[in-house]
């Protein structure tokens, strides 16, 4: 009931007939790279992983400040709804 060594050649023979031997080159060397820039981008995020502090109280804090210049940019949008 299995695939023998026969019906995979004959599938692998209608696969060339359809698609070409150019195209499947062509597939395969995309999927060469996609997979290459996958393992590349795996191994930059454990890399960028590793270079972040484990601590979140030893990360750097940002104040926000309050200034004029930003509550005149702000605009409340409940109260520019109910008019």
């Amino acid at each position: 009931m299995g695939l023998s060594t026969t019906h995979l050649i004959i599938f692998l023979v209608i696969i060339i007939v359809i698609f070409g031997t150019k195209k499947l080159r062509n597939i395969g060397s995309d999927l060469g790279g996609a997979v290459k820039g996958f393992k590349d981008g795996m191994k930059d995020g454990a890399d960028k992983a590793a270079d972040t502090p484990a601590d979140p109280a030893a990360a750097p804090v940002q104040q926000v400040s309050s200034t004029a210049a930003t509550a005149k940019e702000t605009i409340d949008v409940e109260a520019k709804t109910k008019a």
